[in-house]
């Protein structure tokens, strides 16, 4: 479990794909992922245990502390699922939740519900407008000042935009934001991970799901 709210940025720094070199079969097969953390990052981290990537949960396969480097393993359903983790460059971290913390964004699984399209990105007084496409399956989860998680990061919808490509939201970006996470690196047309509030799963879930037939009853 985790709640949005950026711990470190990292770097992937090295992708291998986990299939024999020169397979034929090497997209039926995922990668392992060396990601660079920041210094003293790891200092807590142990093989095993989960660690958000641009919002998708991962597990730690394996720690080089005095490069201060992780690696996981990542599968190709994944891969075809998320966005940017198998390419090379900096990328948002979040170690999971623990008990005693407090939850400063909102919960967050780590599990990507769609991938979505910067459609604009640029600078408004102090912050950021940030607007991206989602896919049009996730439009009835999006609500004006509700959650999202764009690339593991917990933000706020301001607005929403209904079209037949999707459902366009737009967010605010304060400037530490920009600064403390990868998200400032966003162009328009980038791809990014989204995950929709828990909670609005579970309403939707609520409203759709047949009632149960009382016993007795023809």
């Amino acid at each position: 479990m985790f709640t949005g709210i950026i711990t470190g940025v990292g770097r992937i720094a090295a992708a291998q794909d986990l299939a024999s070199p020169g397979s034929a079969a090497a997209s039926r097969y995922g990668k392992r992922l060396t990601v660079e953390a920041p210094e003293g990052y790891l200092d807590d981290v142990g093989t095993g245990d989960s660690i958000a990537l641009n919002g998708a949960c991962m597990t730690v396969t394996g720690i080089d502390p005095a490069r201060q480097r992780f690696t996981v393993e990542i599968s190709a359903e994944s891969l075809d699922k998320t966005a940017s983790l198998g390419e090379l460059g900096r990328i948002n971290l979040e170690k999971a939740l623990r008990a005693q913390e407090r939850l400063g964004g909102h919960i967050v699984s780590g599990h990507v519900d769609g991938v979505g399209r910067v459609t604009h990105f640029a600078p408004v007084g102090e912050s950021w407008e940030l607007r991206v496409l989602a896919p049009s399956a996730l439009g009835k989860y999006l609500a004006y000042k509700g959650s999202i998680t764009v690339n593991g990061v917990s933000l706020t919808v301001n607005t929403i935009a209904d079209s037949p490509e999707g459902t366009e939201v737009s967010i605010n970006l304060i400037p530490h934001t920009v600064q403390n996470t990868a998200l400032g690196e966003l162009r328009t047309g980038s791809r990014v991970n989204l995950e929709i509030d828990l909670i609005a799963r579970y309403v939707e879930r609520m409203l759709t799901a047949p009632s149960p037939t009382p016993k007795g009853s023809a």
